[in-house]
């Protein structure tokens, strides 16, 4: 190899970069997603990707850098414009200048951000999230949830910090009618990249005690309007889109609207504002229930002064009427009273022929039984007679008892049994001596 075609790296380098300038001097609009940014000492780093039409697989990579000294003003203008920073997963329209560094390598120089181009993908997007639901069938799923006469029981999706969340909390207590409403907070981070995930996870708490609220309200007052992308997702709209409550939203910007803000069932700008149209629907609410209640009063009335005038005019027809009416029930009940007398002699009449007639049956039926008994009485006195162990007694005879039972057989008894013999005249008492076989008393 000759040795003058030799290079080291960095006059190689360098020859790279001489070329860049002389071929690529000018600066070039390129449109790129920005995959990863971070700022550091004011300065600002950026990946771009450019990926393939309805995927997400990259085609194009490069990297981005934006000096301070340009970085402030163009960062400063993009949020007026857009209310939003730059961010991961934005579209932009970035100016570029073609930089190569004999130590670093290559760059491109970010010079200029147009940030009508991001506005504008910022509203296809949403009009895209729009047109899913839309798809859907659930658009305005939530706008069509009617919210209860007495909304005062508030599930409020909110930071704990956050200002908004405590100025709703407290125009809701001082409200000059003294109206009661309970809330409670079910936190979420409401700026950065967890928004989305954070907010649906409240939604699906409340949504577990959904029988405990009338409405869900998310606020977040107090934060920067720049930071609101989180607002505008596909998972969330949905999510809100197929709630079971309704939900009021008060983000706190009225530059521009959210995904969030338009498929709510009602949008308010402030946290305040949108206290106060709670305050106002229950005040409206109250009004309606007194107005109801003054017609209900007059139309009472209206009846009671009718019924009045008619029993007045009932009053003085009264006696006459009372004459009358006395007169037929006066008739009336003596002939139901004459009818009783004449049913009642008859049934009298009618049982008392019945009993005479069982009193002629019984009377033989009786006397004959009486002497059938008399006579098995004292065939059974005979009887018993005959039987009656005083007689063999009396023939010289005795009988031995044991605890009470005749004693039949000596061998029943034991040794040391106490019998008592029973005589025609007395008795006596004995002891058993011996076995079984051998019994002697004594």
């Amino acid at each position: 190899m000759n040795s003058r075609q030799r290079l080291t790296l960095f006059e190689l380098n360098s020859l790279v970069r001489e070329t860049l300038e002389i071929e690529m001097p000018d600066e070039y609009w390129v449109e790129a997603e920005i995959s990863e940014l971070r700022e550091v000492n004011g300065h600002c780093y950026m990946n771009l990707i450019q990926k393939e039409e309805h995927s997400n697989t990259p085609v194009a990579r490069a990297s981005a850098k934006c000096w301070r000294s340009s970085w402030v003003s163009i960062k400063k203008h993009f949020v007026q414009v857009t209310d939003k920073l730059p961010q991961q997963g934005m579209k932009m329209l970035l100016k570029v200048g073609a930089q190569f560094h004999e130590n670093y390598g290559f760059s491109w120089i970010v010079s200029d951000i147009d940030p009508t181009f991001t506005l504008g993908d910022m509203a296809a997007k949403r009009q895209q999230i729009l047109r899913q639901l839309e798809k859907e069938g659930v658009i305005d799923a939530n706008k069509e949830l009617e919210l209860p006469l007495f909304t005062q029981r508030i599930a409020v999706v909110s930071s704990a910090t956050a200002a908004g969340y405590g100025d709703f909390c407290n125009h809701l207590a001082e409200n000059e009618y003294g109206f009661s409403f309970h809330t409670e907070l079910f936190a979420a981070i409401m700026q950065g990249e967890d928004v989305e995930q954070s907010v649906i996870s409240a939604i699906e708490k409340i949504e577990d005690r959904k029988e405990e609220f009338d409405c869900i309200v998310i606020t977040r007052g107090g934060g920067a309007t720049s930071d609101l992308s989180g607002f505008d997702t596909l998972n969330l709209a949905r999510k809100v889109a197929y709630c079971s409550l309704p939900i009021i939203t008060a983000i706190g910007h009225d530059r521009d609207e959210s995904v969030l803000d338009i498929i709510s069932n009602k949008r308010l700008k402030t946290p305040t504002a949108a206290a106060a149209f709670l305050i106002d629907r229950l005040k409206e609410v109250d009004n309606r229930l007194t107005e109801s209640y003054q017609r209900i009063l007059r139309a009472v009335q209206h009846t009671v002064d009718r019924e009045k005038n008619h029993f007045q005019h009932l009053s003085s027809r009264i006696p006459t009427l009372f004459a009358v009416v006395k007169s037929k029930q006066v008739a009336k009940l003596d002939a139901l009273f004459m009818r009783a007398v004449n049913m009642s002699s008859q049934i009298v009449m009618k049982r008392r022929f019945l009993l005479d007639k069982l009193a002629q049956t019984i009377s033989p039926c009786l006397m004959s039984k009486i002497g059938k008994e008399t006579h098995r009485m004292e065939l059974l006195t005979q009887a018993l007679s005959v039987l009656d162990p005083q007689h063999i007694l009396d023939r010289g005879y005795s009988i031995t008892v044991c605890q009470g039972r005749a004693v039949k057989d000596a061998s029943s008894l034991s040794e040391g049994n106490v019998v008592e013999t029973r005589l025609k005249s007395g008795k006596f008492k004995s002891v058993v001596i011996g076995g079984k076989q051998n019994d002697e008393i004594v």
